[in-house]
């Protein structure tokens, strides 16, 4: 009686031959000039795969050989009427990931879904770059692969400073967070159109890096000048995920605090979505009848440069006032730490009420103080990054859930 492990590998091997081919098999065709490729070739190929890899070294190789001369024969019958090569490679890899199923049958499950997926997206990714990815979209798309994949990996991951807090690794971190928001951004304002897809975009971007948000909304509205209205609804709304992200914290490592902050967070919560909801009621009358996107590049790596310097600056400028002060001072510093990150400074805080290091008062205000000093820096980003017209009214919302928050935070006291 087979194990059960080799039972699941014949069964993913199966499976996934069969899914591969009835995907070819919709293309096949007809008649004489058909395709030689289809479900049961497939899974018969799956199946002679996973029989090779019990066999030995021997037999797989030789079942290989044997797919690769009839995928070779099948190409010659094909290529009158079909020069390419994508059945032929489909086949081989539905032999190799049979004779993967034997020992690691999830992973040839998946690769196996994986791949008929590939083969079923041929019109939208045909269709994608052909007419939808221009010469631009391509070189930014490559220079965005190149940072997060060869750059980043290589740089130091240590700080360099003598205050030992600018991590090159991490700074390239926030360039390249701010390039991939603001090119999810241009891609749905090209997919969703203006209003709704600067605002999915705002909104998840938040849950990454709020003030990475507002740089790359900063950017949306200086290239696409006719979206203004929504990229500001939407730097608006990345504020929310913010508020989220400090509840969960203070849930995570002192839930006394998260009671003593619940009405101020809330109140900034609301604050921030009201004024989101109210400029994207303005943005429908201002962007409606502008084009998806007149913005000739998905990003522009000197304005995501220009952001990290900033948040360099505060980085330092936190870690001079924190040597400066010292340990007496425990609010200033989270007031400090806040010009960098905001969660940093809930965890610090929250893991010290926790302890019953720092008292909760002083802790909730040093979280509330951390706050409105990240806001600070947003402001800043949002300048430096839109101009004062995106900047402007972004400052003005800032301050108006800066205020909704101190307000409930005294009248909770």
């Amino acid at each position: 009686m087979p194990e059960p492990a080799l039972l699941y590998g014949f069964l993913a091997a199966l499976g996934g031959g069969l899914l591969v081919g009835i995907e070819r098999e919709r293309g096949k065709g007809t008649g004489p000039e058909r395709d030689a490729i289809g479900a049961r070739t497939c899974v018969l190929a799956a199946l002679a795969g996973a029989v090779g890899a019990l066999l030995g070294a021997v037999a797989l190789a030789l079942g290989g050989a044997a797919v690769v001369l009839y995928a070779g024969l099948a190409y010659l019958h094909s290529r009158t009427r079909d020069p390419g090569l994508t059945s032929e490679m489909a086949l081989l890899l539905v032999y190799l990931l049979g004779a993967l199923a034997t020992t690691q049958a999830q992973l040839a499950a998946g690769l196996y879904v994986l791949t008929a997926i590939v083969l079923a997206s041929k019109p939208w990714l045909h269709r994608f770059t052909r007419q939808s990815l221009g010469d631009a979209e391509l070189d930014d798309l490559l220079l965005l692969a190149a940072s997060a994949l060869i750059v980043l990996p290589l740089l130091p991951d240590r700080a360099i400073d003598p205050f030992g807090v600018l991590n090159p690794r991490k700074l390239w971190l926030l360039v390249v967070l701010v390039m991939a928001i603001n090119a999810a951004g241009y891609v749905a304002l090209r997919t969703l159109g203006a209003r709704r897809g600067l605002l999915l975009a705002g909104f998840l971007g938040g849950f990454v890096s709020s003030t990475a948000t507002i740089g790359g909304m900063g950017q949306r509205a200086t290239a696409a000048p006719h979206a203004r209205g929504a990229a500001i609804a939407a730097a608006l709304l990345s504020n929310i995920p913010t508020v989220v992200q400090i509840g969960v914290i203070l849930a995570a490592t002192s839930p006394p605090l998260l009671v003593a902050l619940a009405p101020a967070l809330v109140c900034a919560g609301l604050a921030a979505a009201v004024l989101a909801g109210a400029w994207v009621a303005r943005a429908r009358s201002t962007d409606h009848d502008a084009p998806a996107s007149t913005a000739s590049r998905p990003f522009d790596l000197r304005h995501a440069l220009l952001f990290a310097a900033i948040v360099a600056a505060a980085l330092l400028l936190s870690a001079a006032l924190h040597a400066w002060i010292g340990d007496r001072g425990a609010l200033l510093g989270a007031a400090a730490a806040g010009l960098a990150d905001v969660h940093a400074a809930s965890v610090s805080l929250g893991q010290l009420a926790a302890t019953a290091t720092l008292p909760l008062p002083q802790a909730a205000l040093g979280i509330t103080l951390a706050f409105v000093a990240n806001s600070f820096v947003k402001c800043v980003a949002a300048l430096a990054t839109g101009g004062t017209a995106f900047a402007r009214p972004l400052i003005g919302g800032v301050l108006v859930i800066d205020a909704a928050l101190l307000l409930a935070y005294a009248l909770s006291r």
